[in-house]
C-alpha cells in the first residue's frame, strides 16, 4: 500500500484553511503560485540505503526512524519507480482528491546516496510520466557532493525540483545521540553549497527529541532562521514500533511532548521564523497503526485549527519575533555564509 505524505500538495489543502495564512507562510499558498495545477507529492522508495545505516558513519540509522513508516514498498519487493508512480496516481484518483499533476517525491531513505548514473536513471524514469512536473528528492547535508549537485542542475533547467535536506537538531550533542552521523557544519556547509545553485531547499526539525529542552529547540529554530533556506517541515518526536527509540520508550526512559507543550512549541517556533519562509508541515504522524506514541487522539486538521487558535490569542504571526544577526553567528564553526533570500521561482506554465 502507498502511505501518502501528511501535506497534499494543491491549491488549498483540507487541513490548511485559508484563515490559517494569515498566521503563517503555507506550503498551499506557495503552490499556488507556483503552478497552475492541483499538484499532489507521490512518495516513492527507489531502494536507497543512509550511510548512518551501512556502517559508512553509524550503523542503525536514526534511533528515531523506521523508514517502513513511509515506504510504498514496506513489506515487499522494491517495485519500479514507474509502477510505484502509476499506483499512487490511480489510488489519488480513485479516491477523488482531484489531482490534476504530480510531484514524484524520493522520500525513502537518503536519496542522492548513490553513483550519479544510477540517480539520473531513477529521476529519469519518475520524469517520463507524463503527469510528473517535479522531483522532490530527500536527502542528508552529507550526501551531497558536487557531481549531485551538477546532476540536479541539469535537471532544474527543465523540472521543478525541490530539495530536502534533513537537520531535526542544530545540537551536535544531539545530533551524536539520535545517531545523525553529521554536525550542523556539515549542514550549514551543504546549505552554501545548495543555495549557490539556486535550489530550492527546505528542510526538517524535530521537537522533542531527547535531551533537548525549549531553550535548546529555539536555539535551533534562530540558527535556521538565519540561513537561506526557503522552508522548513516541523514534526514532534514520535516513536515507529520499529524504531530503535521505542525501546527507551517502553523501558520509560524517554518522556514525549504533550499536545499542549507541542502547541505552545510551535507557535514559538513560527515568531522567531522569517515571513518568507515557507512552512511544508506542521504535524507528523499521529494515529498510524505502525506508531506507538504519543496518541494524542486528535486529527491533524484540528490540531492546526489549535494552532490558528493559539497564534489568535496570542495577537501575533510568523516573523514578529525575527531578528536577523550578523553574518555568520549561526553557532557553528563555519563563519561565512551567503545569506540571501531566494526570488520566487517563476510559475511553471506548461
Amino acid at each position: 500500500m502507498v502511505v501518502f505524505d501528511v501535506i497534499f500538495l494543491y491549491y488549498n489543502t483540507l487541513t490548511e484553511s485559508d484563515a490559517m495564512q494569515r498566521y503563517y507562510n503555507a506550503y498551499s499558498h506557495y503552490l499556488k503560485g507556483r503552478f497552475p495545477w492541483r499538484v499532489y507529492k507521490l512518495p516513492l522508495d527507489a531502494g536507497f540505503n543512509c550511510p548512518n545505516r551501512d556502517g559508512r558513519v553509524a550503523v542503525g540509522g536514526c534511533t528515531f526512524c523506521s523508514n517502513a513508516s513511509f515506504s510504498p514498498n514496506s513489506g515487499g519487493p522494491l517495485r519500479s519507480v514507474r509502477d510505484q508512480v502509476d499506483e499512487g496516481i490511480a489510488v489519488y484518483r480513485k479516491r477523488r482528491f482531484g489531482g490534476e499533476k504530480f510531484i514524484a517525491y524520493f522520500q525513502a531513505f537518503t536519496n542522492t546516496d548513490a553513483p550519479v548514473d544510477r540517480l539520473a536513471a531513477l529521476y529519469e524514469e519518475a520524469l517520463s510520466h507524463p503527469e510528473i512536473v517535479g522531483l522532490a528528492i530527500a536527502t542528508r547535508p552529507d550526501c551531497l557532493p558536487e557531481p549531485v549537485l551538477d546532476l540536479l542542475s541539469t535537471l532544474q533547467k527543465r523540472t521543478a525540483l525541490f530539495l530536502e535536506v534533513g537537520l531535526q537538531s542544530s545540537h551536535d550533542e544531539t545530533l551524536r545521540r539520535v545517531n545523525r552521523g553529521h554536525t550542523f557544519a556539515d549542514f550549514v556547509d551543504a546549505v552554501d553549497r545548495i543555495k549557490r545553485r539556486g535550489f530550492y531547499l527546505s528542510t526538517h526539525l524535530i521537537l522533542g527529541l531527547p535531551g533537548e529542552d525549549r531553550t535548546r529547540m529555539l536555539e535551533t529554530v534562530e540558527r535556521v532562521a538565519q540561513l537561506p533556506v526557503d522552508a522548513v517541515k516541523v514534526t514532534h518526536l514520535y516513536i515507529p514500533r520499529q524504531a530503535p527509540l521505542a525501546q527507551a520508550y517502553r523501558r520509560g526512559e524517554l518522556s514525549l511532548l504533550t499536545l499542549p507543550e507541542y502547541l505552545q512549541l510551535v507557535c514559538d517556533l513560527l515568531e522567531r521564523l522569517p515571513a518568507r519562509m515557507i512552512i511544508e508541515r506542521l504535524m507528523g504522524e499521529l494515529d498510524g497503526e505502525d506508531i506507538l506514541a504519543p496518541r494524542w487522539g486528535r486529527h491533524k486538521g484540528e490540531i492546526l485549527e489549535m494552532i490558528a487558535s493559539e497564534f489568535a490569542r496570542r495577537g501575533t504571526c510568523q516573523g514578529i519575533l525575527f531578528r536577523e544577526k550578523p553574518q555568520g553567528d549561526i553557532g557553528c564553526d563555519r563563519a561565512q555564509v551567503q545569506r540571501c533570500i531566494p526570488p520566487m521561482t517563476a510559475p511553471i506554465t506548461s
